[in-house]
């Protein structure tokens, strides 16, 4: 049973984020439980590593002293699962926006889809989407793009160590990614669609893996404050 002190001390909290939810949201959620369960004042606590409201899975909370290891836990490894809508591209190259355009699919053969995964392995130059929390001159990028504005954004170079795809059911694609950190996985949604001669959007994504944290270990924030309110010693 966990006491106010390995909170305060540090503990590691595995959380699997609710679709919608902002990784913000979550933190503040178990914050706010532990804070009422055991009247305190202020408490430490923060995630390493955001996910898109859109984005479903593990998310990592760290509290107490063990804040200090959230840039050690941000720079592991992440495998996400998830769907590329083949045929359509959106701005925000995800469902954040509406299909903007529309491409052939007519083309693409099972064995196409899945050999154009190779160009997207190991170091690659990535351009970030326009509508992410990345910042130019102060101001965050989806704040420039909602209003319509022009930005160059530089690429960055991230590695993709497994691509595979798990299911083709046009045009829906499953896809099973494993990749550095500061890796978009709408990006690649992106830019696996210009590969096929075609567009892409990211229609659904899950992290399941930050280094060796499992999402399958992890509870809902519901579950988290439940288990707080029944197994906690005072």
């Amino acid at each position: 049973m966990n006491t106010k002190e390995d909170f305060l001390n540090g503990q590691i909290l595995l959380i699997d984020k609710p679709l919608e939810w902002s990784s913000f949201q979550a933190v503040n959620a178990l914050k706010w439980a532990i804070r009422k369960k055991f009247g305190l004042k202020k408490i430490k606590i923060g995630h390493a590593g955001t996910l898109d409201p859109l984005a479903t899975g593990l998310l990592i909370i760290c509290t107490g002293k063990f804040t200090k290891k959230i840039p050690e836990l941000q720079g592991q490894a992440k495998e996400y699962t998830g769907t590329f809508t083949l045929g359509a591209s959106t701005p925000s190259y995800d469902l954040e926006t509406q299909v903007n355009q529309t491409f052939p699919t007519e083309h693409l053969s099972e064995n196409r889809i899945k050999t154009a995964t190779a160009q997207f392995l190991g170091v690659i130059d990535q351009v970030p989407p326009i509508f992410s929390a990345l910042k130019k001159d102060g101001k965050r990028l989806y704040e420039l793009a909602r209003k319509g504005k022009q930005v160059e954004i530089k690429s960055r170079k991230v590695e993709i160590s497994e691509f595979e795809i798990t299911r083709i059911e046009l045009p829906e694609v499953d896809f099973r990614v494993v990749c550095s950190k500061g890796t978009y996985i709408r990006s690649l949604a992106h830019d696996f669609g210009k590969a096929l001669d075609s567009g892409a959007y990211l229609s659904e994504l899950r992290r399941t893996k930050i280094g060796d944290f499992n999402v399958n270990n992890a509870t809902s924030p519901d579950v988290f404050k439940e288990n707080l309110e029944v197994n906690v010693s005072p």
